[in-house]
């Protein structure tokens, strides 16, 4: 047991970097299994991949289980604000709350359509979301209007750093074959990332823990059965239309799917996804500035990506990353230097006022001890 503590105090002490390894380790196999299933790569698909939006239901469902899993067995529903329910309390989102489940549905389903999309790496589409979000951090600490937060030069130059990975990506290739549709998805993507980054930096951003707790809770009460029912609504539009229509496609990933073989994993897909979930949010609820939290959680999901990519090369003969692509990655990683820059200092002001105020105490203690002699 003892071994089990001194684990958890040691990834306490690590703080957001322990969060950022999470959401990377969970990335890769979350972009890495979303290609496959996409592009047929998994065992007896022979390259005949189902489309993005038939993978949907299957993996929101294992999503969904995973998540509501991890928050009753760490007891975090208690958090949240309770409403009686036949005499059971249960966890209910509040207007804001509600707001960013909603905002994180569409997240959810954006992300996995990014990396769908014929001809468009996974890499690319990161760099595309990663970096889009990036820039706009430090609107959002800017525009916040209940608890605005100084923004620090590293911060700055790490917002940069990100806008120029952005400007590299859109100039290669890869960025004039994108879809009409590919865009849009992002759009909305990051139409939804806006809102939640300003939501969270009113009412959730802050030093107690119990507040980012509950905020998660709700938040997540709200996500994935809020995409669940929209879909099934769709799908029901669907029924005998087979896979041409957009309803089709949904209602074949709630029942054609179940006889495919491939339920189960794309349902572990989506238990990945609920991981990145949540070690990302957890990243965001942290209370320094947004142009802080949001390139140490965007840095970690594009090295996973540039990973996960090349797995894919190397073992089922996909695309290399491009030379613009690294670039647009050398550049995040630059930016992530500055970021571990401010953190460092923040942690040596830290150690400074803690040896400095020791001493003070010990001499106060002496004191009476002395006069007594």
């Amino acid at each position: 047991m003892s071994s089990i503590f001194s684990i958890k105090n040691r990834l306490a002490k690590l703080g957001i970097a322990a969060l950022c390894f999470g959401y990377f380790a969970t990335y890769v196999p979350f972009s890495m299994m979303t290609k496959m299933a996409t592009k047929g790569l998994f065992e007896g698909m022979n390259g005949i991949g189902l489309t993005g939006l038939e993978i949907q239901p299957a993996a929101i469902f294992g999503g969904l289980i995973a998540m509501y899993a991890f928050i009753f067995w760490k007891g975090w529903w208690k958090y949240a604000t309770q409403w009686n329910f036949f005499g059971l309390s249960l966890p209910r989102p509040r207007w804001f709350t509600l707001i960013s489940g909603i905002c994180t549905s569409g997240q959810i389903i954006t992300t996995i359509l990014a990396y769908t999309f014929s001809g468009v790496s996974i890499v690319f589409a990161m760099l595309l979301m990663r970096g889009g979000v990036l820039v706009m951090a430090p609107v959002v600490d800017l525009v916040a209007r209940k608890r605005k937060r100084k923004i620090y030069w590293p911060s700055w130059v790490a917002a940069g750093l990100s806008l120029a990975a952005l400007l590299v990506t859109f100039s290669s290739k890869t960025g004039t074959a994108m879809t009409i549709i590919c865009a849009v998805d992002i759009a909305l993507y990051l139409f939804g990332y806006f809102f939640r980054l300003f939501i969270m930096s009113n009412f959730a951003k802050s030093n107690d823990e119990n507040e980012k707790i509950g905020f998660f809770t709700e938040e997540q009460t709200i996500a994935m059965p809020f995409l669940m029912v929209a879909m099934l609504l769709i799908a029901v539009f669907g029924i005998g239309d087979g896979r041409e229509t957009v309803a089709g496609q949904f209602w074949y990933g709630f029942t054609g799917i179940l006889s495919s073989g491939y339920f189960w994993h794309i349902a572990v897909m989506g238990v990945f996804s609920s991981g990145t979930g949540l070690f990302g949010t957890l990243i965001f609820l942290d209370k320094r500035e947004n142009t802080f939290t949001v390139p140490a959680n965007r840095a970690s999901s594009i090295v996973a990506g540039v990973i996960a990519t090349y797995a894919l090369a190397i073992f089922w003969g996909e695309r290399y990353p491009s030379t613009d692509q690294l670039v647009g990655v050398s550049l995040i990683l630059v930016a992530i230097f500055f970021l571990a820059y401010r953190s460092i200092v923040e942690k040596r002001r830290k150690r400074q006022v803690a040896s400095f105020q020791v001493p003070k105490k010990s001499v106060i203690s002496m004191t009476p001890v002395a006069e007594a002699e």
